[in-house]
């Protein structure tokens, strides 16, 4: 980093309106956001970064899935522009920082190089990912992991909503079906800052967190078939209670989960009993489950130790249990060069910092498999995120949007 820009900083107060202002579409009575990805919030939200980016000097393009590059030009054009930028979309009750910050950090970054009059060597990209959280159409992430190939254009534009409104649909509605072929725009590199959405940075009094990997997940789709009968006439040794055959399987995958270390975690997130009555033992149920890991070999172990433990339910309880493992993602380990220019950037500003281990995906782990990719942490409070508690602080929100633009000029060049 050049000596003469070590104390070039965003503006705090303006980034801090940005994200003010936009949390007032999709606003909820509580504080937080509801802004539902590909929703009339969405597009309202769209639209004003679009004229946003478009101030600050940018040309801004759209893909076939909706996702936004907004490009502020470098000295050479022939070379890939650095990426930076998060996502816009929120959870049905979510907060206003959790990839708001990201997204908007890296327009403050282009508009504090335009204010200071200087120039990259190679251009930039600010990029708004359609649908990071999941909440409304799967899978999670669809864009970015679209763009790193894990899927093609035409399945995630067929996914449909629970209402039956597909991607494509949803995309006409609000008028981002761009024409730009998914992965077509290439990247030198990508940075996206983000929210930690733990505790470990405000437990520690770090500012900043150097990111540099993110757990590993499986996803397992679960039914259990038993027999529905009487609850006041079936005798107790006689049941083949499929609720109770779940509750089991929850304590076994919770144990497995600490059994294997402080960085294994475990979650049955969701449960449907099929014609559930007040007095009919529950026959038949759905449910999902989860492990996270930033190791392959431990997720391999936790898969073996929940395939062995669902068997011996199914059997202790004669009920039949089908666990089926549909997804899995190795863990992300970030480019070196990159995590150390983040590190140098926090280094030279002064901030208190760690390594610290993604427990949530983000679109920078898609990217890391086809381009060199970081991420940069800031504390929330209490670690709360995916709520319409989630908050975090004007100092802390500031530093995190002056790493990215260190780093980000560590990156592209400047003059």
């Amino acid at each position: 980093m050049a000596e003469n820009k070590t104390n070039l900083q965003i503006d705090s107060g303006r980034l801090w309106r940005d994200i003010h202002d936009t949390a007032k579409f999709g606003g909820t009575p509580k504080g937080g956001v509801k802004r539902l990805t590909l929703s009339e919030e969405d597009r309202q939200v769209r639209d004003w970064f679009r004229d946003a980016c478009e101030a600050a000097g940018c040309e801004v393009h759209v893909d076939a899935l909706g996702t936004m590059f907004a490009i502020r030009r470098g000295r050479d054009m022939t070379k890939p522009p650095v990426g930076l930028g998060s996502h816009l979309d929120t959870q049905p009750t979510g907060g206003k920082f959790d990839g708001v910050l990201g997204t908007l950090a890296a327009l403050e970054v282009v508009r504090t190089l335009n204010d200071a009059g200087i120039e990259t060597d190679v251009p930039l990209c600010i990029v708004n990912w359609t649908n990071e959280e999941g909440s409304r159409f799967a899978p999670a992430m669809m864009a970015s992991a679209s763009y790193a190939g894990e899927y093609t254009t035409d399945d995630i534009l067929s996914r449909r909503d629970s209402d039956g409104v597909s991607v494509a649909q949803a995309l006409e509605t609000i008028g981002y079906n761009g024409n730009e072929p998914v992965g077509q725009r290439k990247f030198s590199a990508f940075v996206e800052l983000h929210i930690e959405q733990g505790p470990l940075l405000e437990n520690e009094h770090k500012t900043i967190g150097v990111v540099d990997r993110g757990q590993g997940i499986i996803w397992y789709n679960g039914a259990i078939k038993g027999f529905a009968s009487h609850a006041g006439t079936t005798p107790m040794p006689l049941r083949r209670d499929a609720l109770a055959a779940l509750s089991e399987v929850v304590v076994a995958l919770e144990k497995i989960a600490k059994d294997h270390g402080p960085d294994a975690v475990g979650t049955i997130g969701e449960t449907v009993i099929e014609n559930p009555s007040r007095n009919v033992i529950a026959g038949d149920l759905t449910f999902t489950a989860e492990f996270r890991s930033p190791s392959s070999a431990t997720l391999d172990a936790l898969d073996k130790a929940l395939q062995e433990a669902v068997t011996e339910i199914s059997k202790r309880r004669v009920v039949e249990i089908k666990l089926d493992r549909f997804w899995r993602k190795e863990p992300t380990v970030f480019d070196k060069k990159l995590v150390d220019a983040v590190q140098s950037a926090s280094d030279a500003l002064g901030y208190p910092s760690r390594r610290i281990t993604s427990g949530a995906g983000h679109d920078a782990c898609n990217l890391n498999a086809v381009m060199p990719a970081a991420m940069i942490f800031v504390p929330c409070k209490d670690g709360v995120s995916h709520n319409e508690l989630e908050d975090a602080t004007q100092p802390d929100c500031t530093a995190g949007a002056n790493v990215l633009l260190h780093t980000v000029l560590s990156l592209a060049g400047g003059h």
